[in-house]
């Protein structure tokens, strides 16, 4: 779906981005991420057509960016950072408005906006001025506005900035509904999110791709093992004994740090060489035990980011 070559982007005699060489498949969800500068806005505008390259070639869909820019916009839908909304518009007569200048047939324009509506749970804002919706229900204009034209690419630059808890969880349902039917690019340097939300991660750095992978890859490539949280229904000592014996007897298991037990439940670290979570589970439910939580622990993704985005960042935290 992205073809992207050598790409080079320079503001005068500085470089903002490259080289960069990334492909991305049709119905991918992939997530951008980098710190503040590291050059991701200015590839997603040019994946827009909205900046020009310095040199080098990206293709989407088979188009090229430089040589077709009008035919490459017809194929994707972008939202920057700051989404592009008419505050005195209602919902619907800006979503409207939004498809006639993506080409949308008259005839289709109200099938369209009730569609996109729907999917973005808008419908019962169509009559509403878009100056009186709060922050998460403007993003959602936003995402509405860059898919009324049915494209294939969806661009999305820091989705859920400024979006409280509740509505993260939803902007993240949302993003996720979008994969098959559009490929989907989302910029953020929210580490939580794109775990969360995308297939793979690409790490940007100094305005080069340098990781590229899903969070588990990343980590066994970057980080000496995996950490994994896991709370059992366990409050006597021979249950909390059990429950011991059964994970510390699992291949790939090479520590074992019980935490305190809390209303009957019983929390434990493990330290492990590979992905066991799936071994862990069927263990602990095949000794008698109910599993009450299952998770990577966090702390595991901020490392790998910090050690691709900022070296100097990720020695001082080890060091502390």
């Amino acid at each position: 779906m992205i073809e992207i070559r050598e790409l080079y982007k320079y503001y005068g005699e500085a470089r903002a981005l490259g080289p960069v060489s990334v492909e991305i498949d049709q119905g991918e969800i992939v997530g951008l991420l980098g710190v503040n500068g590291a050059g991701k806005t200015t590839a997603l505008r040019i994946l827009a057509c909205d900046l020009l390259p310095s040199s080098g070639s990206v293709r989407v869909d088979g188009i090229d960016v430089v040589e077709r820019p009008e035919a490459v916009r017809e194929r994707i839908g972008y939202l920057p950072d700051v989404p592009p909304l008419y505050g005195d518009m209602r919902v619907g007569e800006y979503l409207a408005f939004a498809a006639r200048l993506r080409g949308v047939p008259s005839q289709d324009v109200s099938r369209r906006v009730g569609a996109v509506e729907e999917l973005t749970a808008l419908t019962d804002r169509h009559d509403d001025p878009i100056s009186t919706l709060s922050h998460g229900y403007q993003q959602r204009v936003g995402i509405a506005q860059a898919i009324i034209h049915e494209p294939k690419l969806v661009v999305l630059d820091e989705p859920i900035s400024g979006l409280d808890p509740v509505q993260i969880v939803e902007m993240r349902q949302l993003v996720r509904q979008l994969a098959g039917k559009h490929t989907v690019l989302v910029s953020s340097h929210i580490l939580s999110e794109i775990s969360e939300t995308c297939d793979r991660i690409l790490v940007i750095k100094d305005g080069q791709i340098v990781a590229s992978g899903t969070e588990a890859e990343l980590s066994a490539r970057l980080i000496e093992g995996v950490r994994v949280r896991l709370t059992v229904r366990a409050a006597e000592p021979a249950a909390i004994e059990i429950a011991r014996k059964t994970l510390g007897a699992l291949d790939g298991v090479r520590a074992l740090d019980t935490r305190d037990t809390v209303d009957g439940l019983t929390t434990f670290l493990v330290d492990t060489n590979a992905e066991v979570r799936p071994s862990l589970a069927k263990a602990i439910v095949g000794a008698g035990l109910e599993l009450f939580e299952l998770a990577r622990v966090e702390h595991e993704l901020e490392s790998v980011f910090l050690r691709l985005a900022d070296p100097g960042k990720s020695k001082a935290k080890e060091a502390s």
